[in-house]
Order: structure tokens, then sequence, then C-alpha cells
């Protein structure tokens, strides 16, 4: 039996029609199926594919279609209050108990192809998302709510007891994606450089972790300004401002003129950006390492097929990640936070009648990381 007094209703911020102000509704507490948790919002963040959810690009020929009405999001650190039956497992060990602080990833099979016999089960068959239509059962699956539903199937993980639920919001998408990238990727040698497309959230996790790996040269490769600067605070040694190198030609310029003409042994690309791919390719040096990990609108780009097999390229792409890397988010965020202020990402509150200013801010790149707080009223009271 759950300490903890659940309404019939929770509060949430739902997309009615892609673009369109978010409303508020009150969405039904669901009936929690073995294995079930629900969890109390502590607090969310926005992710950039938010913004594609809301503004419907994710849905037309991204990566998987979106029926609205749909609350948005994925980032979150909830309280649990309450459990379905059974046991409720830890990702590391232990069980979940009522009062856990957790992050938690989408539901998988644990038996298909990718998760039983590949070991890739960020490419589950059967995956559950969060950020979902919030007509059908079970309803609270996205994170711009005051209650969150957990699948069965999602791994739970442990928040550290040091880690700020923001931190661990954002660590539970961008950082834990950069440490599935990382895997794939492999070693960064002390003696290489890395060049990083892209100073979101996701780029600049990027740069702290090719920092934290003793790459001898960091370049970002992004904008606005204010990235930029956190970027060289997280261990960025060189920065390319996409505002002041404005084409394709001057970016791939100013990366080869700070390589001495020859390109970067890694290039990772975190932007999205339309044109990135095609640049990145010009960036790597010879016999190098191209890392894809932001593209996943449905946008096309022009390559030329030859310059991969002329150059020796490794190319690698990464998408999402699985219950290993979010324990080692979590643990990257208790460890290093003396190295990296994760405050700095953080820019502005919101309360869930805010959450269209929120994406609008991620979206003309205002805000690196707006944050989600259900406790926010009207009149800017907890």
């Amino acid at each position: 039996m759950s300490k903890y007094e659940i309404p019939e209703y929770s509060r949430a911020a739902v997309i009615t029609e892609f673009g369109g102000d978010l409303e508020v509704r009150e969405v039904p507490i669901p009936e929690l199926e073995p294995g079930g948790a629900l969890v109390r919002i502590e607090a969310a963040t926005v992710c950039g594919s938010d913004v594609h959810v809301w503004d419907g690009s994710l849905s037309a020929g991204g990566i998987r279609p979106i029926v609205p009405p749909v609350i948005p999001g994925h980032e979150m650190t909830g309280r649990v209050v309450a459990l379905g039956e059974g046991r409720v497992p830890l990702v590391g060990g232990g069980d979940v108990a009522v009062g856990d602080r957790i992050v938690f990833g989408p539901g998988r099979c644990g038996s298909c192809y990718f998760c039983a016999v590949a070991n890739q089960p960020s490419l589950c068959a059967n995956r559950k998302h969060y950020g979902d239509n919030c007509e059908q059962y079970p309803y609270l699956v996205g994170s711009f709510s005051e209650y969150t539903y957990v699948y069965p199937s999602s791994r739970k993980v442990l928040v550290p007891d040091n880690v700020k639920s923001e931190w661990s919001s954002a660590g539970s998408c961008a950082l834990r994606t950069v440490f599935n990238a990382y895997e794939r990727l492999g070693r960064i040698q002390p003696w290489q450089t890395v060049v990083i497309q892209g100073a979101g959230p996701l780029g600049l996790f990027a740069t702290a972790l090719a920092a934290q790996s003793g790459a001898e040269r960091i370049i970002v490769v992004g904008a606005p300004d204010a990235r930029l600067k956190l970027a060289t605070a997280w261990g960025a040694h060189d920065v390319v401002s996409v505002e002041d190198a404005s084409s394709s030609e001057d970016r791939v310029a100013a990366v080869r003129e700070l390589t001495g003409g020859h390109g970067a042994e890694i290039v990772q690309e975190w932007s999205g950006g339309r044109t990135a791919f095609a640049e990145g390719l010009d960036m790597v040096r010879r016999g190098g390492r191209f890392l894809i990990g932001g593209q996943v609108g449905p946008q096309l780009a022009e390559i030329q097929p030859s310059k991969i097999m002329r150059n020796h390229l490794d190319i690698i792409g990464s998408m999402s990640a699985s219950e290993s890397h979010y324990w080692q988010a979590m643990k990257f965020l208790s460890s290093t936070q003396d190295r990296f202020d994760f405050d700095q990402m953080l820019t502005g509150r919101y309360g869930l009648h805010q959450v269209s200013n929120a994406l609008r801010a991620m979206q003309d790149l205002s805000a690196i990381k707006p944050v989600i707080d259900p406790t926010l009223t009207e009149s800017g009271q907890q």
C-alpha cells in the first residue's frame, strides 16, 4: 500500500494540434500493471526531440509516428508513489521501493532479436515510448505532467542522493545517449582531436565526456554564443560559431585550419542540422571516425560516397541507449560535478501552463535545457 495519497487525475500539458499552444488537462491516473509504477514528477526537462513532436516534424517522416492528443516529454525524474504487484527490480540490483527517486527508459520486451540476440535494446522491435497518445491506456506516458506511469518493461535506475532532479532528468536522455554513442565509438586516444557538431545538450554532454576521456583537443561547432561559452567551460579548446562561419564551406575551412589542414581523428554529429552530415564528412581526417547521433528528422543529405571509401572512414550510427547507459549517466553526474557545473545547462523553470513557452525557447535556441516544474502555478507559487 502506498504511503502517498493518489489522486484520480493528474494535470498534464497536452498537444492537441501540431505547433499550437498546449492545453492543461486532467488525465486519469491508470491502474498499475504488475511490475509497473506511478511516479510524481520532481523535474522534467525539454529535449530537442520534444520540439519535433510538438511541431509535427517527428511524425512526418521522422523516427516514429505521433498521434495527438499527446503528453510530450520523455526526460524526467520521479518519486515513486505507488507500485504494481510483484517485484519491480532496479538496474544494478535491488528492488524499487515507494519513496525512491528514479529515472527510467522506454519499455522494451527483452526477448526480440535486438534485445536478446544482438544486445542492442535501443532497437527493440516492441518498444513502448513516452510522449505517446494520452487517450489510450495507460494515459500518463509523458513527462510534462504531475504524475507519470512507468511501464513494467521500463528499466528503473535509482538517482544518487547528490544528483539534483533537474540534472538526472537531463541525464536520462542526452547524457545516456552520449554514453551509448561513446561505447559504439570506441576509445578516444589522448593524442586525438575531437570535433563536435552542435552545442545543444547532446553536444555539450559529448564535450564533457570527450574532456573526461582525455582528448588532446576538442573543437565545438555551434551557436549561439552562450552555448559555446558553456562548451568552453566544459572542455572545448576551440569553438567555431555557425553565426560567423555561416556557410558549409566556411565551417569546414575553419575546422581544417584548426587541425593543420588534416581534419580531426573523430567527428561527432549532434546538431541535427540539415547540412551537418555532409560537412562532417569533410571535417574527418583520413582514416578517422564519424559518429552520427543527432539526425532524427526526415531531411535528406546529398553526399559523395567515394569520400567514405577513399578516406577509409568509419561511419557509426547511434540511437538512444540501454539501461546500462542510464546507470552510467547517473554515476557521471554524481562523480564529476566538481569538474562540470551542470546547473549552467539549465535555463528557466516553467509550469505546466507554460510548456508552450518552453518549447518555443528550445526551438529558437534561447534556452539550452528548460525545466518543467509541475508544482509551479500560474501565480508562480509552488
